[in-house]
């Protein structure tokens, strides 16, 4: 089957949309050899494979098409086309962060409030609404965060409230690179770079940065959580008060954040997180108290160990 002989079985069409239809119709018919030239050309190199996939969505779908609508089983998630991040994996499943979400399900109430830093499109803020009371959600990416929006009203949302700032130390207009292929890992620019932030070329804009401290009036979030790609360390310092009130702190860990993004140790970032008894580490099986947060960390710092959310409770 060619394009002439899908688009002939239409017979009263004019010839500017007949043409329009030809190109759309090749462009799809001829999709699954460019699909395999891309990944062939990128061999083993994961990102650029990413960034090559990413990029034939976007041309498949078109310079117009700036979402990608996905029901899963928490709710309804606008993505953009090129996100092979976390947009991939709602495409892929039909859900994310389910082990995450079930876990939290059973130690949340009604009565429960939430902070969110690092909301990215809502998948894990959206459902955690439908657990508690009130969820803020931090997203800095302007990109993420018009999908943020959407996806609020996609589910009829009304007790997640928004804020497109980056949680900071201090209040400035901060560098930040929005990445394409994984629109998740957008970040602050990092002290040291290297090819896995850069891959993609981001775009690097300026996003306003402030301590959550003075963000926030109210000290009740009893749950934290945060995934901001390096920045936790600035975050964590800019929000001592809140900490003081909460009981749980979930947050990503990944060495080479610390290095090349902030450009903190272990120590650095422990002296921003006091009075927690007792430290998690989900991948590792291992947990530990005050006296062990440090041999803990800087064993997954020497060796370059990450967790998508190591947990601290008072």
């Amino acid at each position: 089957m060619t394009s002439n002989t899908i688009v002939l079985e239409g017979h009263t069409i004019t010839e500017e949309d007949r043409a329009a239809l030809q190109r759309i119709c090749h462009l799809y018919l001829s999709s699954g050899n460019e699909l395999e030239n891309i990944l062939h050309k990128e061999g083993t190199d994961e990102f650029q494979q990413m960034l090559g996939v990413g990029a034939y969505t976007r041309k498949l779908l078109g310079p117009h098409c700036k979402a990608i609508i996905t029901e899963t089983a928490r709710g309804l998630f606008a993505c953009d086309p090129e996100d092979y991040g976390v947009g991939w994996d709602i495409r892929r499943d039909g859900a994310y962060g389910e082990r995450l979400l079930k876990s939290l399900s059973r130690v949340l109430s009604p009565s429960s409030n939430v902070l969110v830093v690092g909301a990215h499109v809502g998948t894990i803020a959206i459902p955690l609404a439908s657990m508690c009371g009130y969820v803020a959600a931090i997203e800095p990416s302007p990109h993420n965060f018009r999908l943020l929006e959407m996806n609020i009203r996609l589910n009829n949302i009304t007790n997640c409230g928004i804020f497109n700032v980056a949680a900071n130390d201090k209040e400035e207009s901060l560098k930040f690179l929005l990445n394409r292929a994984n629109s998740g890992g957008s970040k602050r620019k990092p002290v040291n770079d290297h090819y896995i932030y850069s891959y993609d070329k981001p775009e690097e804009v300026l996003v306003p940065a402030v301590p959550l401290d003075k963000f926030f009036e109210r000290r009740d979030f009893e749950l934290i959580l945060m995934d901001i790609e390096g920045s936790e360390y600035f975050a964590l310092k800019g929000m001592q008060q809140i900490l003081q009130h909460t009981r749980v702190l979930i947050m990503e860990f990944v060495p080479h954040h610390l290095r090349n993004i902030s450009g903190v140790t272990v120590a650095d970032l422990l002296d921003q997180i006091k009075g927690f008894s007792l430290l998690r580490i989900p991948s590792l099986d291992k947990k530990g108290g005050p006296a062990e947060f440090a041999s803990l960390l800087n064993h997954m710092y020497e060796r370059d160990v990450s967790d998508d959310g190591i947990i601290f409770q008072k």
